[in-house]
């Protein structure tokens, strides 16, 4: 199947709940084209771990993996803010090349620990990327797509005047029970006001 066919089709995703011990939940997932007909096996488009619309030609997720890549090229995109500092694995790095699409990798160590402090001028560095819409359209994401990708996202919320719990109810929704202080906290105290010479995208998505 050709990019320019998967762009026309239609995703639709049901959900059946098999209510017993041995399976809580069951996804079943269908893709069908314009004339209702579902299509069958590979060509299935699964899109990364956390994926989701920021705004209007930015999204988020957790890392790809080659089986997501078919619906990566759906996304026609331009660029990947990537925020781990681990190497690019060389598959994706073979995709990105067979698609045209720029790397910026901004490293990011992960930690659990409370008191390590995420770095400023690493964040304001991959914020410069994101606000060029010129990188448009593009994906933000670390591993799991929660912690790393969520203080960036919560960064660019508040150069979008978000109001804080906003902010923050989105960044729990990726986060869940992983949720940390010490990210909700450098979003709060992050200062946007050597930034606010660079252009924001104010969407219908404001709060």
């Amino acid at each position: 199947m050709q990019v320019s066919e998967v762009q026309q089709l239609q995703l639709q995703i049901q959900v059946q709940h098999h209510h017993n011990q041995e399976t809580p939940m069951c996804k079943k997932i269908q893709v069908q084209d314009e004339n209702n007909k579902v299509v069958e096996g590979d060509d299935f488009l699964i899109p990364p771990l956390n994926f989701a619309m920021v705004d209007n030609g930015i999204f988020r997720s957790g890392f790809p993996e080659p089986v997501n890549f078919s619906f990566l090229q759906t996304l026609r995109l331009r660029s990947i803010i990537y925020l781990c500092p681990e190497p690019y694995p060389e598959a994706n790095l073979e995709f990105l090349k067979s698609n045209g699409i720029k790397l910026y990798r901004f490293g990011i160590e992960g930690h659990k620990e409370p008191f390590v402090n995420i770095p400023e001028d690493t964040i304001r560095e991959a914020l410069k990327v994101l606000l060029d819409v010129r990188n448009h359209p593009l994906i933000i994401h670390c591993k799991r797509g929660k912690h790393r990708t969520g203080c960036l996202v919560g960064c660019y919320r508040k150069m979008q005047k978000w109001c804080l719990s906003s902010v923050f109810d989105e960044y729990q929704r990726f986060a869940a029970a992983k949720a940390r202080v010490s990210d909700q906290r450098f979003v709060e105290l992050f200062d946007i006001s050597s930034m606010k010479h660079l252009p924001v995208i104010f969407s219908c998505l404001k709060r």
